[in-house]
């Protein structure tokens, strides 16, 4: 990602809804200094290699993760909002567990997914997402900013 760019502040002006007075413009400038995102890359990038995976870096700029389906191979954009991606036939996928499988399935220069991987791999993909997400809402773990509606709320984990 274009962290410079998280800096800056909004162009755009605003007006609430709710208040009717004007929104700040401000960003995130000084919460990227005090979380320091290369500093996080690095140190993953370290961890991960000591744990003999593989760390791959990927455009985003070219690889819109969130965007894709793999299914039809087009783009959506998304609100920020819509926690869950979709398809034509009903089947409902976290977005964000969904843009991990996309990423995993990455072409080897890192710009955009490799759809013949995804194809092969889905299924399997699809069978431990459904799993996991039973898991959650049967231990009542309430993951936030997932979309992952429970009965019981008993743990909040942040993701």
């Amino acid at each position: 990602m274009n962290i410079k760019s998280l800096q800056k502040r909004s162009k755009k002006t605003e007006i609430s809804e709710k208040t009717g007075k004007y929104k700040r413009k401000k960003r995130f400038g000084k919460s990227i200094g005090h979380r320091a995102p290369a500093m996080f890359m690095s140190i993953l990038e370290r961890k991960v290699a000591a744990q003999g995976g593989m760390f791959k870096k990927v455009n985003t700029r070219t690889f819109k993760a969130s965007q894709y389906n793999h299914k039809t191979n087009n783009y959506k954009k998304k609100e920020l909002k819509e926690r869950w991606h979709i398809f034509n036939d009903g089947t409902r996928i976290q977005r964000d567990l969904y843009s991990a499988f996309l990423l995993m399935n990455s072409n080897r220069t890192g710009t955009k997914t490799n759809r013949k991987r995804c194809e092969k791999t889905f299924e399997m993909f699809q069978s431990l997402h459904d799993k996991e997400i039973e898991r959650i809402e049967k231990q009542g773990v309430m993951v936030l900013n997932s979309g992952i509606q429970l009965k019981n709320k008993k743990t909040a984990v942040a993701v």
